[in-house]
């Protein structure tokens, strides 16, 4: 993630600028040597804060303050995303109780991360041919243990290895 470069000083080329000074003065839009005698004077860089604007916007500051502030900007924003999987987990019309209990667990510990989880019941043979009310009710089991809070974010559909729907945190 690569910022782009900031020009200070002299790399500057607008020939005019909208300057804010150290304090937080607005200078208005005055030509860059004058930008530049003001950041003199004050012992500061001339930092060009927002480039594409018109004119330019450039703001009298440390050269080293600016650079951490953008640092930490970035580091409260990369904390702030999070990534989610799609998580999986397979069940067959005859898992029993106990097995559904345990992958159940599983999921609500998924769902609690914030990610979100595929529930698939696999079907073999003349399974697949049952009638679709009875599938979903056997589907509907472990939607029952499921502790964490959720929502179904695509129902059950049949697929070509059974029934497949998808739930995630609400």
């Amino acid at each position: 993630m690569s910022t782009p470069k900031v020009r200070i000083n002299h790399q500057i080329k607008a020939p005019e600028l909208r300057v804010i000074g150290s304090e937080g003065q607005n200078y208005g839009v005055i030509p860059l040597s004058e930008a530049l005698k003001h950041a003199e004077e004050a012992h500061l860089d001339l930092i060009e804060i927002s480039p594409t604007a018109v004119p330019p916007v450039a703001k009298i500051m440390d050269y080293g303050k600016f650079q951490y502030d953008e640092k930490k900007k970035q580091k409260v924003a990369k904390a702030r995303t999070q990534t989610t999987e799609l998580k999986n987990i397979q069940v067959k019309i005859g898992t029993g109780e106990h097995d559904l209990e345990l992958k159940a667990k599983k999921a609500s510990e998924w769902l609690a991360e914030g990610h979100r989880v595929k529930i698939d019941l696999f079907l073999i043979g003349r399974s697949k041919y049952m009638d679709f009310k009875f599938l979903k009710e056997r589907m509907d089991r472990i939607f029952r243990l499921i502790t964490t809070e959720y929502k179904v974010s695509e129902e059950p559909k049949k697929g070509p290895k059974g029934l497949t729907a998808v739930i995630e945190k609400k």
